[in-house]
């Protein structure tokens, strides 16, 4: 008994399988068994950085501290989670949430002479 296949009914086939294999795939996606554990979780949200304002530095003998929010800071003194690292004549180094910030002082406006 020999049976012929029409071409209708092969294309129809054929854009059966493809549907199937549409609506199928996410189910049949496999996990990579080389993925690290907790790959697919959401990436942790970074820490908001602190509004930091430095106001004012003094460096003298023996004594560095800066004025940061308002308030005197010494090197190594911890507020929030803000820990000042380095003060130095130009610029404060802070760790921020355990990032590293450098943070300086503004320009002084322009004065201009009159005469």
């Amino acid at each position: 008994m020999n049976r012929c296949i029409r071409p209708e009914s092969v294309s129809l086939m054929a854009l059966l399988l493809a549907g199937l294999f549409t609506f199928s795939a996410p189910a049949m996606a496999l996990k990579d068994p080389t993925r690290p554990p907790g790959f697919d979780n959401a990436p942790a949200k970074a820490a908001p950085r602190t509004s930091l304002a430095l106001q004012s530095i003094l460096v003298g003998n023996g004594r560095k501290v800066a004025v940061i929010n308002g308030e005197p800071r010494a090197e190594g003194q911890a507020f929030g989670d803000i820990r000042v690292r380095r003060i130095l004549r130009d610029r404060v180094e802070v760790l921020d949430h355990g990032r590293l910030r450098t943070l300086y002082l503004e320009p002084l406006p322009q004065v201009r002479r009159t005469q």
